[in-house]
């Protein structure tokens, strides 16, 4: 249901259904997504869980994890009257996007990066980056996906994995 909801908010041509698509996403998903433009092959993990999408545009293959905020942080200058900062991001190609990111203001993440999680991005970032931090970033090793890859790892070796780390765990 969640993937029919994105498809009809971001891409019908029919105003009210945009909307109760809108309105129910955020209900059942606590999530708002609202891009001039959004590539069809855009994946949101976790239903978008959390998460508010403000854009400009995203470009294909991006992935967005749950609680990521993409908008603005543009400010009213009172002495010249004037909105300073206008503008929401533009995210590149093959952009992969962690757990409670923000993005924010008129900037672009260039293609192939990884943004962190927990990452604070307020100015543009250059393609091929691991973003980290408060706009700290540092070229990204191409030969490693992270956390995010089309052929996903199967539930069950996490699973084998996490119990393994249980029986080394000396706790209280």
């Amino acid at each position: 249901m969640f993937d029919k909801l994105v498809r009809i908010n971001c891409f019908s041509k029919n105003r009210v259904l945009r909307y109760v698509a809108k309105n129910l996403l955020e209900k059942f998903y606590c999530c708002e997504i609202n891009c001039i433009e959004i590539d069809k092959s855009v994946l949101f993990a976790h239903h978008a869980r959390g998460c508010t999408i403000i854009a400009s545009k995203i470009c294909e293959n991006v992935v967005i994890l749950q609680n990521v905020t993409i908008g603005t942080n543009m400010r009213f200058n009172k002495v010249s009257n004037e909105w300073e900062n206008v503008g929401n991001p533009i995210i590149g190609k093959n952009v992969v996007i962690a757990d409670g990111a923000k993005i924010l203001g008129p900037i672009i993440i260039c293609e192939n990066s990884f943004v962190a999680a927990g990452a604070i991005v307020t100015k543009n970032m250059p393609a091929n980056s691991i973003i980290y931090g408060v706009n700290k970033f540092k070229p990204r090793d191409m030969n490693f996906d992270l956390v995010f890859n089309a052929n996903m790892i199967d539930v069950e070796k996490i699973v084998e994995v996490n119990k393994k780390m249980i029986e080394k765990y000396v706790g209280e």
